[in-house]
């Protein structure tokens, strides 16, 4: 049986920038770098929480789009589609009418992530409901949403560089959310 091949999440960048991460990851300090610089998790852990966050977003930068009918976390994203987020226009027929539901859903994993990092993908994906390629107009609407979005792209990438060299996960789901006072 043919074994999937790993994922280039560094492909395109310079080598001796991908060098740098790979150092870095081999010699142990690649997560205490990224960790002093995003030390929580977000808290949005819900369905519920992730369409106001990112319905927050949507109305601050892209108010004149068609509003999105289903924001959810999906497990199996990444395993099964190779992707971190996705939108998903679907048409339906209702009554006599041809009726189209925009959805985006993002990768579980962006459940135990620095908020930076789950604000990058969502900005990624609302840009794709103004413009469908990843082409310069793309990225510049990125860019206006999250002036950080290439450096939070590349960021990330190498942290999913760490986890697919066996690196451990950084943040955690219940991390920064206190205890119930008994």
């Amino acid at each position: 049986m043919l074994s999937k091949p790993r994922p280039n999440y560094l492909a395109g960048y310079s080598p001796s920038l991908v060098a740098q991460v790979n150092q870095a990851i081999q010699q142990g300090t690649f997560g205490a770098l990224l960790k002093s610089r995003y030390p929580l998790a977000h808290k949005v852990r819900t369905d519920g929480a992730l369409y106001e966050f990112v319905s927050a977003l949507k109305n601050q930068h892209l108010r004149n789009t068609q509003s999105l009918s289903r924001i959810e976390f999906d497990s199996k994203l990444q395993t099964l589609r190779n992707a971190l987020g996705t939108h998903t226009t679907i048409s339906r027929v209702q009554g006599g009418k041809l009726k189209a539901k925009r959805e985006l859903r993002v990768a579980s994993l962006f459940k135990e992530m620095p908020e930076a990092f789950l604000r990058m993908i969502v900005v990624h994906e609302l840009a794709h409901l103004k413009e469908r390629e990843h082409n310069k107009a793309f990225y510049q609407l990125c860019r206006h949403m999250e002036p950080e979005y290439a450096q939070l792209e590349f960021e990330l990438r190498a942290y999913l560089t760490y986890l697919d060299a066996g690196g451990v996960p950084l943040w955690s789901a219940t991390e920064g959310i206190n205890p119930p006072v008994i």
